[in-house]
């Protein structure tokens, strides 16, 4: 699903207030971070903000859905944790700078989590001997 220039630039100007937020193409189409933090991503011109349990109720009662890239996947494996934002809450800034700070707070313990069990291993690895490309074969080490 295409995601246009205009649609990517109305929803920083309504994320403006949260301070600097950087939008990154992949995949057709667009991340959305604050800092290194991957928060939102949009497809097809619809906004989906990261979600988790305690927010997803909140969530899925505004109308909000979640982001299926592989819907023809059984039993909801293609769901992703990101939910649609309903139209009448993009457009009141207002309000989707509320949503988005409560998933901050809710996800902040867990992000931090992850963070540290994620950079632990990784970092004492600095040679790059365990990397692999993404056909399995041990990446070189370079100069």
């Amino acid at each position: 699903m295409p995601v246009t220039d205009s649609f990517v630039a109305f929803v920083l100007e309504q994320l403006e207030p949260l301070g600097p937020i950087v939008s990154k193409r992949m995949f057709g189409g667009v991340g959305l971070y604050a800092g290194d933090l991957f928060f939102a991503l949009v497809s097809g011109d619809v906004l989906y903000l990261k979600g988790d349990d305690d927010t997803r109720g909140r969530r899925e009662a505004a109308g909000a859905r979640p982001f299926q890239p592989f819907p023809d996947r059984p039993r909801g494996q293609g769901k992703m944790q990101y939910y649609s934002v309903p139209a009448g809450i993009l457009e009141d800034g207002d309000r989707l700078i509320a949503w988005r700070r409560r998933l901050c707070r809710s996800r902040a313990p867990n992000a931090q989590s992850r963070r540290r069990a994620a950079a632990g291993p990784a970092e004492a690895d600095t040679t790059g001997a365990s990397r692999r490309t993404r056909h399995g074969s041990p990446a070189s080490k370079g100069p």
